[in-house]
């Protein structure tokens, strides 16, 4: 499997930076593939680090856009039915309409960093009719930091690139949490100077 999906990346290399969008647009595609790869590639001097990650990020809000324009558009039911083939199992929809529940719109953005719901927490994003501008500048955002990071290290593996997951693996639940107190600690925040402000009132 991951053989061929070197191979459909590959594919769209002589299209430069326009061929990462794309590749990255596919959400079957999995980034932690496509990026260390395109890091190579700006290793061996066939892309510049910072267009690559300019794309790769740019690819990594499109591909999102697909699965929010599902949920938004054909609900669950259709989400059941076509997730499949975006990878997508019943137990990853009830886990991310969960974590939607409790964390609110804010999630387009911070359940990037958690694995197992980043994929497909845009769904939910969907079914909630989120502002797509809100929430294509909360996935891009959100994008920027991990399309760097494993561009970064691609680039500097070299020729190792394909061991950059082993390296980021042990980071992203820990990251995860720090990333979820911080949005913990920004809700209960905002929550209180509302609470202020109706006391003033």
């Amino acid at each position: 499997m991951t053989e061929w999906i070197t191979q459909f990346i590959l594919f769209f290399k002589d299209l430069s930076y326009a061929g990462l969008v794309i590749a990255l647009s596919f959400e079957f595609v999995p980034a932690e593939l496509v990026l260390p790869m395109a890091g190579y590639w700006v290793y061996l001097g066939d892309m510049k680090l910072w267009l690559a990650i300019l794309a790769g990020t740019v690819g990594g809000t499109f591909g999102p856009l697909t699965l929010y324009a599902l949920g938004r558009y054909g609900g669950r039911p259709m989400v059941e039915k076509f997730g499949k083939y975006f990878l997508i199992r019943p137990h990853h929809l009830d886990a991310s309409d969960k974590f939607f529940e409790k964390y609110g719109s804010g999630v387009a953005f911070y359940g990037r960093f958690v694995p197992g719901i980043r994929t497909v927490i845009s769904i939910p994003c969907g079914m909630a009719k989120m502002n797509v501008f809100k929430f294509s500048i909360f996935t891009f955002l959100a994008m920027l930091p991990i399309t760097s990071l494993y561009i970064y290290l691609g680039f500097k593996l070299g020729s190792q690139w394909e061991h950059v997951d082993e390296i980021v693996k042990p980071y992203i639940v820990p990251a995860a949490v720090v990333f979820l107190g911080a949005f913990g600690l920004y809700v209960l925040l905002k929550r209180w100077k509302r609470r202020t402000a109706l006391n003033k009132s």
